[in-house]
């Protein structure tokens, strides 16, 4: 076993990627390296927010939520009763039984063998007596000085061009002219640089991927926009968050009422390229990569 911050910790790996995930709170995962690089995952051990609910740890790395926020089911501490079930090349784990949000959630994790490649299998139960709306909601915070990179759609959505074809949204702290924000028609990219007020961004992800370029190593997350369902916040099923200490890569899965006794699943794929000669990113957007914006 290992340790993390006085947290018991398990390792998963292979030849391309070692992940480290809590034993006993959670489910967390964190650490992710790529051929015994950094920890692309912040470490925000230090950190406690003051909730409804009480003190919480947002600990860093990757964690699940429900969505929307709201303070008194959202900020629900994980800091014990976690179990665990070793699967085939991989694990799952467990979180025990919520007692504000009276939900129960675990992430599977499946680490393929000879690729720089998991999947995350992230289910949500209605553990409480009544129907509850929710969506599933994978939350994962990076280490800061990189660049996120939003893929936006381009092109008409009518025949006439009449419609639009993107929704972005804003919150309430985010100035349109924040420095760490570069809108282009075809991506978004954002700055993660430390700095306050904290920005966040919202949209309609069609592409169904978010990606991080960050020490030489390109990260990217992927997940399935479901056509014709309601999305939180909007109309998101990608957001991303940057403040002082971390950046988050959010994905988010459909509302819908979840009944007793009843789940919903969510999917992500995480990939770890060694530079930006990858098929989803064109040359310009390369280019400004490279020069850091």
């Amino acid at each position: 076993m290992h340790n993390f911050h006085g947290y018991s910790s398990a390792i998963l790996e292979n030849e391309h990627l070692r992940l480290e995930y809590l034993t006993t709170a959670g489910p967390r995962i964190v650490g992710l390296s790529y051929h015994g690089s950094p920890n692309l995952l912040a470490d925000v051990h230090d950190m406690v927010w003051d909730t409804p609910n009480g003190k919480y740890i947002p600990f860093g790395g990757h964690r699940l939520w429900i969505s929307p926020e709201f303070p008194e089911k959202t900020y629900v501490a994980d800091n014990t009763g976690l179990s665990l079930r070793e699967i085939p090349h991989g694990v799952e784990l467990n979180g025990a039984s919520e007692t504000n949000s009276f939900v129960q959630k675990s992430i599977c994790v499946e680490l393929e063998q000879a690729a720089a490649r998991l999947r995350l299998v992230h289910t949500i139960m209605n553990d409480s007596s009544d129907p509850q709306t929710f969506g599933p909601w994978g939350i994962t915070q990076l280490c800061l000085g990189g660049t996120v990179i939003l893929p936006q759609p381009v092109g008409n959505t009518d025949p006439h061009g009449l419609l639009p074809n993107r929704l972005v949204v804003l919150w309430p702290y985010t100035a349109m002219r924040d420095p760490r924000m570069v809108w282009r028609d075809d991506f978004i990219l954002v700055r993660a640089e430390a700095a306050l007020p904290a920005l966040k961004v919202g949209y309609t992800n069609r592409a169904g991927w978010l990606a991080y370029w960050w020490d030489g190593l390109l990260f990217r997350k992927s997940f399935e926009w479901q056509v014709d369902t309601v999305y939180p916040d909007g109309g998101c099923n990608a957001e991303v968050y940057c403040g002082d200490r971390f950046v988050e890569l959010e994905s988010l899965g459909a509302l819908g009422v979840v009944a007793p006794g009843q789940s919903v699943q969510w999917t992500e794929t995480w990939e770890i390229y060694p530079s930006l000669d990858v098929p989803f990113l064109p040359a310009e957007i390369r280019e400004l990569l490279k020069r850091n914006i």
